[in-house]
């Protein structure tokens, strides 16, 4: 669930508020995009803001973690991967995350397990446990806040076990993580 953290360090990537997809079961599939993409993730909601935040202080910043999607337009982030440019097209459009209720951190603990599966059409296409993230929630909390200074209700999403695939419309999705909860939508 990420890269190799002896090889490169965590890098990330922006999606903008009109992207969330919340309160909804209907996926729009973008427009201009043939290929676009599922990955589960563990999303955390921040609780208190700040910068340059200590990874022995970052959990007193967590409000609580919901089951979310990053939904990427496959063929658009490849584009720009070739060319070096941002991946935003790929990334941050119009609900690209969707993303389940909210489980406070009193609720859910601090999660360092947890299994974490998405199943399309009730086949299940990813499967993995949130012990195999190699950087751990703190740990990202904090190098995030080294580059940027973090808000209260700040969204980071963690990462994605194998599996990513495409989707298609009429497909339907149901993301669940132990102690955190369920998503479920339709691609449209």
């Amino acid at each position: 669930m990420g890269h190799d953290p002896d090889k490169e360090p965590p890098f990330f990537f922006q999606k903008n508020p009109d992207n969330l997809l919340v309160g909804s079961s209907k996926f729009p599939y973008p427009p201009l995009s043939n290929d676009v993409h599922h990955e589960i993730e563990l999303v955390v909601a921040l609780d208190k803001g700040g910068c340059n935040i200590s990874i022995n202080n970052a959990m007193n910043h967590v409000f609580g973690f919901a089951t979310g999607l990053d939904m990427t337009r496959r063929d658009l982030q490849g584009q720009a991967k070739k060319m070096g440019r941002p991946w935003e097209t790929g990334k941050a459009f119009e609900h690209s995350a969707p993303c389940g209720p909210i489980t406070t951190l009193q609720q859910a603990g601090e999660l360092d397990q947890g299994n974490v599966i998405l199943e399309i059409n009730g086949e299940v296409r990813q499967s993995g446990n949130l012990n195999q993230l190699i950087w751990k929630i703190p740990e990202v909390i904090s190098h995030l806040s080294a580059l940027f200074e973090l808000q209260p209700g700040d969204l980071i999403m963690t990462g994605t076990p194998a599996g990513v695939g495409p989707v298609k419309r009429g497909d339907q999705l149901r993301g669940s993580i132990e102690g955190v909860g369920i998503l479920e939508i339709t691609v449209v």
